[in-house]
């Protein structure tokens, strides 16, 4: 009896410049997991192969003229059986969007093969997951830093502190610990972590549990967590009983 063929992701490719698609192809052509079955050449075509051919990967240019790759994203985020999508883009500007849209992953031009190679297992995974019924909370964060966009993982992030319209990571510890701006508030944010690993103490800080070494109490009905480095927190009274719950009381 035969073994079975591993699945292969049927993937479109969408780029309004013909080169890039043809760059695309190449690169995609030397990728096992992968079975390019289309291209097209603008946002509004893409939509329309995207519903004839149900693909399981779309390759999304950011930029193109009339409809964009954002505005595809945004109607293909309507529909419980969407493609997966990677943006591909020149610009490094839009990562905050893409990751509102809940995109696998962003991938800079030009593309290297290495890069994508990644994207694509991430594709991987979470089709994966998605098959076994796994958790959709979030794994990863894109944080615009300098020239570059770093992915930093969830279970790296320590504490979040909301800063008007953006979040302060707080990630690593001791001489390895950083800090980073996300466009993000606090409470969008807040839904897509999995609340078994983080918990909103205050409405300006969420921390993740295994920081938390205990609870304090300071007197006229006010509470603080003692962090594992020895910090105390107030939490905040709308917060109270849910972190209370967390410790038993």
């Amino acid at each position: 009896m035969a073994e079975d063929t591993p699945q292969k992701l049927r993937t479109l490719i969408v780029d309004d410049e013909p080169l890039a698609i043809e760059r695309m192809q190449v690169i995609c052509a030397k990728m096992d997991d992968l079975a390019v079955i289309g291209t097209a050449s603008d946002g509004g075509q893409a939509l329309r192969l995207i519903e004839a051919l149900k693909p399981d990967l779309v390759l999304l240019d950011m930029t193109m003229p009339e409809v964009d790759g954002l505005s595809v994203a945004k109607e293909l985020a309507k529909s419980a059986t969407r493609p997966a999508v990677i943006f591909v883009t020149a610009h490094d500007n839009y990562a905050v969007e893409a990751f509102d849209l809940d995109a696998v992953d962003y991938v800079l031009k030009p593309v290297k093969p290495e890069r994508l190679e990644r994207a694509i297992k991430r594709a991987l995974a979470r089709q994966g997951d998605a098959e076994r019924g796994d958790s959709r909370w979030l794994e990863e964060l894109w944080i615009p830093h300098r020239s570059e966009l770093i992915r930093i993982a969830t279970s790296e992030v320590g504490r979040i502190d909301a800063e008007r319209d953006y979040v302060r990571l707080y990630v690593g510890e001791g001489d390895e610990a950083r800090t980073y701006l996300l466009l993000q508030t606090i409470a969008g944010l807040e839904k897509r972590l999995d609340p078994a690993r983080f918990i909103r103490i205050h409405r300006s800080t969420i921390l993740r549990r295994d920081r938390i070494a205990g609870l304090r109490h300071d007197g006229l009905g006010v509470w603080s967590v003692e962090l594992d480095d020895g910090e105390a927190l107030r939490i905040g009274r709308t917060y109270l009983p849910k972190v209370k719950a967390m410790a038993g009381r």
